[in-house]
C-alpha cells in the first residue's frame, strides 16, 4: 500500500485538482481513495494506475454534483483555487508539464463532468484514448468526439496547444510597478484592449461581483486601491509561482489579501484573475 501511495500520489493529486479546481478537495480525494484501497481485493489491482485513476475520477464526479449546487448559490464569480508552486506538503510539489494553465482551469468550468475528465486525462496527463475509454466506460470514438466537443465549448481549435501563453515575470513586475506609480499610460499599454478581470471574494471579502471588461475599466478598477495599498504600512506585493507561472500575492501582517494570476496573449495581458476568497488562499502561508 505504501509503495502504491508513493508511486501514484502525485499523479492522482494532479488529476483530482484539475477535475475539482480545489487543492483542498484534491488532497481529500487522494487520502479517501487510499483509505478505501485497504478493502480492495488484490486481484483488482493488477493494473493499479487505471484502478486508482478510476477511483479518483468517480470520487471527483460525486464532488462535482454537490459543488455545482454550491456554486449556484455562490456570491459573485467563482474561480478555481490557485495552486502555490511552493506547496510541498502532502503532494511534495507538482510537475508543471502535467498541469493546465490557470486560464485553462477557468475554461474547464464550461464542460460537463465527462468532457472535463477526458480533457484532463488527454491534454494534461497525456493518457492514450484506450486508457481514457476504459476509465470513463465509453468507446474510443466517443471519447474523441467528447474531446472535440470540449475544445469547441472552450473556444479552442482542435489543433491548438493547450499550453496557453502564461505570464512571464517581467509582465507581473511591470504591471505591479505601473500600478504602484499610478502610471495609467503604462498600465493601458500592458493590457489587451479586450482584457477581462474576474475577481472571486466568495461573499466574504470585497470583490467585483461581475467580470470587468476593457482595459480602461480594468485600469480604473485597480489603480485606486493598489496605489492606496502602497501607502499602508505592512502591505507587501510579491511575485510568486502559481500553477506553474508567475503571479502576485498581496499580504500584510493579518495574512494573505489577494492572489492575482495573468493570462497573456501576444505579449499583452488578456485576463486577470483576482482570488480574494480567504478559503481559497489557505495554502499560501503568511
Amino acid at each position: 500500500m505504501k509503495e502504491l501511495y508513493e508511486k501514484y500520489k502525485r499523479l492522482l493529486f494532479k488529476l483530482a485538482y484539475q477535475l475539482t479546481g480545489s487543492v483542498t478537495d484534491a488532497e481529500d480525494v487522494v487520502q479517501d481513495v487510499f483509505l478505501k484501497l485497504v478493502d480492495v481485493p488484490p486481484e483488482k489491482l493488477t493494473e493499479p494506475k487505471a484502478y486508482l485513476c478510476k477511483m479518483v475520477t468517480n470520487r471527483c464526479r460525486d464532488l462535482y454534483k454537490s459543488a455545482r449546487r454550491k456554486r449556484e448559490q455562490y456570491y459573485g464569480e467563482w474561480l478555481p483555487e490557485p495552486l502555490h508552486n511552493l506547496n510541498e506538503d502532502a503532494m511534495e510539489g507538482v510537475v508543471r508539464d502535467d498541469l493546465l494553465s490557470y486560464a485553462m482551469l477557468v475554461l474547464l468550468e464550461k464542460l460537463s463532468p465527462t468532457e472535463r475528465v477526458i480533457f484532463v486525462l488527454r491534454e494534461a496527463l497525456g493518457f492514450e484514448y484506450r486508457e481514457i475509454a476504459e476509465l470513463v466506460e465509453k468507446s474510443e470514438v466517443n471519447c474523441r468526439k467528447l474531446l472535440s466537443r470540449a475544445h469547441a465549448k472552450m473556444g479552442m481549435n482542435p489543433d491548438q496547444l493547450v499550453a496557453s501563453e502564461g505570464s512571464a515575470p517581467e509582465h507581473v513586475h511591470q504591471f505591479l510597478n505601473a500600478l504602484k506609480q499610478g502610471n495609467l499610460q503604462q498600465i493601458l499599454s500592458i493590457l489587451d484592449q479586450e482584457v477581462v478581470l474576474v475577481a472571486d471574494g466568495g461573499g466574504k471579502v470585497l470583490a467585483a461581483a461581475e467580470p470587468i471588461p476593457t482595459r480602461e475599466r480594468v485600469a480604473q478598477f485597480l489603480l485606486g486601491p493598489f496605489r492606496q495599498a502602497t501607502t499602508i504600512e505592512g502591505i507587501h506585493f510579491e511575485v510568486i509561482g502559481v500553477n506553474g507561472q508567475p503571479a502576485f500575492r498581496i499580504r500584510s501582517e493579518e495574512g494573505i489579501h489577494s492572489v492575482g494570476i495573468f493570462h497573456v496573449e501576444n505579449q499583452q495581458i488578456r485576463n486577470i484573475y483576482l482570488v480574494r476568497n480567504p478559503d481559497k488562499l489557505q495554502h499560501f502561508g503568511e
